[in-house]
């Protein structure tokens, strides 16, 4: 990943299975570093508690070898803010809790002395893990390099050693390889023809795209004299990830799947704008090029994995539990000065499975079941009334670690406000039309990591317009009220869902975790990252309530909660 502002950036490295994992991480450096003694984090307020993230500094992919879950992840050893990056490493048998090691990778060789970046980790025959990254070398170009474990009977991985032929893919004068613009190899793949493939993200002028370069031994790549797929006027892709889905069902479907009923995933992380966006289309194997479905759009108004803080994400390949999991970096919403004070930055967002929705034309994302494991104290609420402005608080779990599902039944839409034509981009509105609006049908939602006087808030929202004979459903999360400190970034998230309220439910699941907001909106169609820092909804002085701002009363059908318990976290 590459440029943007210091600590805007990200991490990820995945590899799972028979598939891989990709290391991801945007490569501006922060040249003040300041390091500081481990704070007492778990008295700081804003401290997560089920979401992954190390002890301490600055941080932005997993695998499974073994039975045992691999996470491989960017971090700073030395501050809190983006450089000396090392390829960090934990383990797990969940995917919730997770146990250290020393770091995996870290620059020791003139392709990579000026920093291990980004990267993903491959399976070959025999079940033998290989990590291709990108490295920066004396000359400050960004060129391709291999590392292999040192113990394959050590099912831990914990010591790794790189190849000495690296690199082994770099820029030349023949290439025309933009030297500052390619990074991140993705997972690699094995063709037909027996060769394996591996795509990296670059740019030409304002072209984004990603390159392809085809190998027989895993040590000599010859590059492709075509890319897999480009897109003008689209800016830098870094992290790309590019993987089969089942036309039909939620299993997931393993890297090397080329053939039968699958179409594939092509995501991009776009540096110009910091959002990871996809499309779905068809891999055409005898031109080795991707073709997306008709009217996919490659650029800021197509799909997102996560319409929030979501960054630098990588899926692999689950091959013990049969599905595909996505992970995803979440970056500070905090001034880097207050990152440097409370001595980290930087969160993993919960795993999630991935799976083609039955449509066909969007994927669909839910947290993965092992996240059942942390719940504690439930808390039931059926049939309730929410009549216009009215405020249901949810009591009986600890609301700033909680675990939260609810349905809103609509009978009457009358009261549904004609959608304006102009009014397209979803976020905009959503800062227009939030949570203290009064509506027509909507506002209504939740209100969490609430003050007792709602002073503060983050509010996760639905309202309902109507545009000529269907209705359109607007989901929000609104972080304009989610603290008194002015200093931090307070944007406003929303999105189109692709749903019909009429004929379902609107439901909303939301994960909450002190500073971090995860909510998925119709079962997982869409989802909205936040991250916030209240000042006075902390530790035990945190609401949790339902609430509508339309003028149309409306059901909640069943809203059920639960506290969470701490997970083992390094």
């Amino acid at each position: 990943m590459a440029s943007f502002s210091l600590w805007f950036i990200s991490f990820l490295c995945f590899l799972f299975g028979h598939g891989v994992f990709q290391l991801q991480a945007s490569h501006h450096v922060y040249r003040v570093q300041t390091s500081h003694s481990l704070p007492q984090h778990y008295q700081q307020p804003y401290r997560t508690s089920f979401h992954f993230q190390p002890p301490k500094n600055w941080m932005n992919g997993p695998m499974i070898y073994k039975g045992i879950y691999h996470l491989f992840y960017q971090y700073n050893p030395k501050g809190a803010v983006w450089g000396n990056i090392v390829w960090a490493h934990s383990t797990s048998t969940d995917l919730i809790n997770w146990e250290p090691h020393d770091h995996a990778i870290y620059p020791s060789q003139p392709s990579d002395i000026n920093g291990c970046w980004s990267g993903s980790a491959t399976i070959l025959p025999d079940d033998k893990p290989t990590i291709l990254y990108t490295g920066i070398n004396p000359k400050n170009q960004q060129v391709q390099n291999l590392a292999v474990p040192k113990n394959l009977s050590d099912p831990y991985l914990r010591e790794w050693v790189k190849s000495p032929k690296n690199p082994l893919m770099a820029p030349t004068p023949q290439n025309h390889i933009n030297s500052s613009s390619f990074r991140d190899p993705t997972t690699a793949w094995l063709g037909h023809d027996g060769q394996w493939r591996v795509v990296i993200g670059s740019k030409i002028d304002a072209r984004g795209l990603v390159i392809m370069f085809r190998s027989k031994d895993f040590l000599k790549w010859d590059q492709v004299d075509h890319p897999l797929y480009y897109a003008d006027n689209s800016g830098m892709w870094e992290c790309p990830d590019f993987f089969p889905v089942a036309k039909i069902g939620r299993s997931g479907v393993d890297t090397n799947v080329i053939g039968g009923p699958i179409k594939h995933v092509l995501k991009v992380s776009l540096d110009d704008t910091r959002h990871d966006v996809y499309t779905i289309g068809t891999y055409n194997l005898k031109k080795d090029i991707y073709v997306p479905n008709k009217g996919s759009i490659e650029g800021y108004m197509g799909l997102r994995y996560d319409y929030g803080k979501y960054y630098a994400s990588k899926t692999f390949y689950d091959g013990q539990k049969k599905r595909r999991v996505l992970w995803g970096w979440v970056n500070e919403s905090s001034s880097v000065e207050d990152d440097i004070k409370k001595g980290w930055s930087g969160v993993q967002a919960i795993p999630r499975t991935i799976w083609l929705d039955v449509s066909g034309k969007q994927l669909i994302q839910w947290p993965i079941e092992e996240i059942q494991k942390l719940r504690k104290d439930k808390v039931n609420l059926t049939n309730k009334v929410l009549k216009k402005g009215s405020l249901i608080e949810v009591k009986g779990v600890t609301a700033v670690q909680a675990d939260v599902e609810v349905s809103f039944k609509v009978k009457n839409f009358k009261k549904a406000q004609m959608l304006k034509p102009k009014w397209k981009n979803p976020q905009l509105l959503c800062s227009q039309k939030g949570a203290p609006t009064k509506g027509g049908i909507g506002p209504l939602g939740l209100l969490v990591l609430a003050s007792e006087n709602l002073k503060e808030y983050t509010s996760v929202s639905f309202t309902i317009f109507k545009r000529q004979n269907k209705y359109v459903v607007l989901m929000c999360s609104d972080q304009s009220r989610s603290s008194l400190n002015l200093n931090n970034d307070k944007t406003t998230y929303g999105a189109f869902l692709d749903v019909d309220p009429v004929s379902e439910d609107l439901s909303l699941r939301s994960l909450i975790d002190h500073s971090i907001v995860e909510s998925f909106g119709s079962k997982g169609k869409a989802c909205i990252t936040a991250r916030v820092y209240p000042t006075l909804a902390i530790g035990d002085k945190v609401g949790l309530y339902a609430f509508n701002n339309g003028t149309e009363s409306v059901t909640i059908t069943k809203l059920t909660a639960w506290s969470l318990n701490k997970a083992q976290i390094n």
